[in-house]
């Protein structure tokens, strides 16, 4: 987790915030490969990486402060759900044709794409962008 912080309270949050879709990707890949290189050996998955940056991402646009002064706003329907179990297995329910999950650890960026079109359609459906189905799903955790 220390490796996770400190590589968290370097990232440059502005990068974020943009209107465009492509810059915002690459920008989460950049970042994902970074915090990927900071993890210990046995913690450096793609997948886990990416989780953590996720979750960390979700709570500066979560907080009014970080959102605004960073317009993160702009960017919150690219923002990912942070992929976990849960969140795999409610996809699964509601969505067609997803690969096995096998762990978060164990991740690539073609099955995390996969579960990340899924959230966005799923997401769209309710109204509300990827990013929030966690908070959406919270009450009815097993």
């Amino acid at each position: 987790m220390k490796s996770a912080r400190d590589f968290v309270s370097t990232l440059k949050l502005q990068p974020f915030g943009t209107q465009d879709r492509r810059l915002f990707a690459r920008r989460l890949e950049a970042a994902t490969s970074q915090l990927q290189g900071t993890l210990p050996r046995g913690a450096s998955s793609w997948g886990l990486a990416r989780k953590l940056l996720n979750i960390f991402l979700r709570d500066c646009l979560y907080n009014t402060y970080l959102r605004r002064a960073h317009k993160l706003r702009k960017a919150e329907q690219y923002f990912e759900v942070p992929l976990d179990s849960i969140i795999a297995k409610r996809l699964r329910k509601e969505a067609s044709k997803l690969p096995r999950w096998v762990g978060v650890k164990y991740l690539t960026p073609d099955v995390s794409a996969a579960y990340q079109t899924a959230a966005r359609l799923v997401g769209k459906q309710r109204g509300i962008a990827r990013v929030h189905l966690d908070a959406y799903w919270w009450g009815s955790r097993e």
